[in-house]
């Protein structure tokens, strides 16, 4: 160690730890996704340990049932973006050295699947499986590595998923999950708040632990050391017990799709259209027809009432759609869903604008030929969602993954 390392600084009983490296922390990409009772700790664990380039995400607003279990909310914060409170407070926890920038968004309607691709990590502090479900999806397209944590009562687990190597979330997922999640997406007219329902009883103490261990399998991550892959870390707070969790993989999991390859598309979302995006893969794909472009998420194009046979317009992101808007103004009927799931060259919709469909910025576009696909990334798009974070590229992941691949 030399004499400046042994020099007292903010971070210099970490540097005690044999195998750290401060550079990694400063250097990674971390996306926090949920900033209720576990994402708070996540995001002030993660400042107080030097990470610079942080990037939350949460579409909800404080209430005052989230202050006795967010310790960077305070009471005058109520009503305020949870997202947006989070950032700014990591922003002054750190004394300016973290660049934290948010998104008020739902991750499963209005967050681009550049977003995982920016990130070395993702740390989820989530309530739901629908949006586990989607993170696993989209950080397994993007090579991303995520951890997931979830708490109840005085109980909780925080388990690791790396791409490539299953098993994966959704092999976690018994009969009665399946169940509970089909329940609520078989209905296309359900916004996120009415899928989801009741509460979940949490307490900060819990939030501590659970949050701590994904946090530290996080940093383990980041120096490529052994992690909870495919396992899960359960916590017993009634009897302090705690046990680690074997998952097996499911050989028909339809969340092991790895991008091998992600293009850059400079254009911006506002003004690409879909037969310019056609054109971009029918050329890289090296095909002149035969192309259909894939949307990263279905699309509801019409809801079209079977009584009075009219049907409007809407392009908008399955799951956004409140029952109450899906009845028929004319005569109170529930209207059929029309889902748009990708561009084959229709003529009506070759000039409307990737967002105009109801998408979200900076995200992730498939053009396929047979067995042959080619993932498109909106690039254009990459300063109006991360802001600051925007120049910054993944600086970790890329060689932490080396450490994972032969296991």
């Amino acid at each position: 160690m030399s004499a400046e390392e042994l020099n007292e600084d903010r971070f210099s009983r970490f540097r005690l730890i044999g195998w750290w490296d401060q550079q990694r922390l400063r250097s990674a990409n971390v996306v926090v996704i949920g900033a209720g009772a576990l994402g708070n700790e996540i995001v002030k664990n993660l400042v107080l340990l030097g990470v610079e380039h942080l990037l939350v995400v949460d579409c909800d607003r404080i209430e005052h049932s989230n202050l006795s279990r967010s310790v960077l909310f305070r009471t005058a914060d109520v009503g305020k973006s949870k997202a947006r409170t989070a950032a700014e407070a990591a922003r002054e926890l750190s004394d300016g050295q973290t660049t934290a920038h948010y998104l008020d968004a739902n991750v499963m309607a209005e967050v681009g699947l550049g977003v995982f691709g920016w990130a070395d990590v993702i740390i989820a502090g989530l309530d739901n499986r629908e949006a586990r479900l989607w993170i696993n999806r989209c950080a397994w397209k993007m090579d991303r590595p995520w951890v997931d944590g979830a708490i109840e009562g005085i109980n909780g687990v925080a388990r690791v998923f790396l791409p490539g190597r299953a098993p994966c979330y959704e092999c976690t997922l018994g009969e009665t999950d399946w169940q509970i999640l089909e329940r609520r997406m078989s209905c296309n007219l359900l916004t996120r708040e009415e899928m989801l329902g009741g509460k979940v009883p949490t307490t900060p103490t819990t939030g501590s632990v659970i949050a701590g261990i994904e946090v530290q399998e996080a940093v383990k991550l980041l120096h490529g050391l052994p992690v909870l892959a495919g396992q899960g870390f359960v916590f017993d707070g009634l009897h302090h017990t705690s046990y680690v969790v074997e998952y097996t993989e499911n050989p028909d999991c339809l969340s092991h799709e790895v991008y091998e390859e992600v293009m850059i598309f400079p254009g911006r979302s506002d003004e690409t259209t879909l037969a310019a995006l056609l054109d971009f893969g029918r050329e890289r794909l090296g095909a002149e027809s035969g192309v259909v472009v894939e949307f990263s998420r279905d699309v509801i194009r019409e809801l079209r009432c079977p009584r009075c046979g009219v049907a409007d317009e809407v392009f908008a992101p399955v799951g956004t759609i409140s029952a109450a808007q899906g009845r028929c103004p004319r005569c109170e009927t529930m209207r059929e869903v029309v889902a748009l799931h990708g561009f084959h060259g229709e003529p009506e919709l070759a000039e409307r604008r990737l967002s105009q469909l109801g998408l979200p910025a900076f995200d992730v576009f498939t053009a396929r030929k047979g067995g042959r696909q080619v993932a498109i990334l909106i690039d254009g798009d990459r300063a109006d969602v991360l802001g600051p974070l925007a120049e910054k590229p993944p600086g970790v992941w890329p060689e932490a993954r080396r450490a994972y691949a032969g296991e």
